[in-house]
């Protein structure tokens, strides 16, 4: 049989397959000996071990088209960036920081501010004048009266999703109304390890409509950069490319040269100059690693 693990937890991968049924399946000894583990996320084929208490065996690991580390998951098509508009305001340091991450596993990313029944226009007009030089698609929405869920659903439609943001931002609000049956079936995969109730402690890929998932992670308040040299940051920087062109040096760091396009173009306001100190400070990050 085929189908789909949507979360590990004590030795056991819940398998689901294309006819909705979940399946309980320990994980064959030959991948421990081939330095391999199964992943939530992965397509595999597994035999039913006990059809009376959908118990199985992971028998083959389908080739996977993304991986993940952290939280560690496969097959992943985009990343829902989450972040409150106010009451945390954002942190855009932290969101850079996650962009960086994303693109450099070739992931892109949705970028969602929560909380707008907390926000004044101004507040709005702000993240999207930051979010625009980004190149990422943001929706705004409030997940306590349910506005602006609609639209999320249509970008998350047919696709796995790793929902990501820092607590306070109001995950787990959103997660339950875009899963309703969420806590549901974290409800009998409880009983059925003998766990408590449902945390983010593990990955695991949640049903948010047909064919298409969530994966819960962890929230994070601290993100490192990828291993990429210094001189590729500048590549995470789609607002740069215009004006590269008008910079006196192939391949300017656009740090501490003086004849900068990119500079000029930061001194007339046409790139965000809190995207820029971050840029400068991840170059340094960057330096002292290289």
């Amino acid at each position: 049989m085929r189908g789909r693990i949507i979360r590990g937890i004590a030795g056991f991968y819940y398998v689901l397959t294309a006819d909705g049924e979940t399946y309980a399946c320990r994980a064959r000894g030959i991948f421990r000996k081939n330095g391999m583990k199964p992943l939530v996320g992965d397509e595999v084929e597994f035999s039913v071990t006990d059809p009376k208490d959908m118990e199985g065996s992971v028998d083959e690991i389908l080739p996977r088209k993304s991986e993940l580390l952290r939280p560690a998951v496969a097959n992943v098509d985009q990343a829902l960036l989450l972040f409150a508009v106010k009451s945390p305001d954002p942190n855009f340091q932290l969101m850079d920081r996650f962009l960086i991450q994303m693109k450099s596993r070739g992931l892109s990313v949705l970028i969602c501010f929560n909380k707008t029944d907390l926000a004044e226009p101004s507040d709005i007009e702000a993240l999207r004048e930051y979010t625009a030089q980004t190149a990422c698609r943001s929706l705004f929405l409030c997940a306590k009266t349910g506005e602006g869920i609609e639209e999320v659903l249509r970008e998350l439609g047919g696709k796995t999703t790793a929902l990501a943001g820092p607590s306070g931002a109001g995950k787990s609000t959103l997660i339950n109304r875009l899963c309703p049956e969420a806590a549901m079936e974290t409800g009998a995969v409880s009983a059925k390890t003998e766990r408590g109730k449902h945390t983010t402690r593990h990955a695991e890929l949640l049903t948010a409509g047909s064919d298409t998932f969530l994966v819960d992670t962890p929230g994070f308040s601290s993100l490192l950069l990828p291993e990429i040299k210094k001189e590729e940051l500048r590549d995470y920087y789609p607002e740069f490319a215009p004006f590269e062109e008008e910079c006196r040096f192939l391949r300017c760091s656009h740090v501490g040269e003086k004849d900068c396009g990119v500079k000029r173009a930061l001194e007339k306001g046409l790139i965000h100059e809190e995207r820029y100190r971050n840029y400068v400070m991840f170059y340094g990050e960057l330096s002292k690693q290289n």
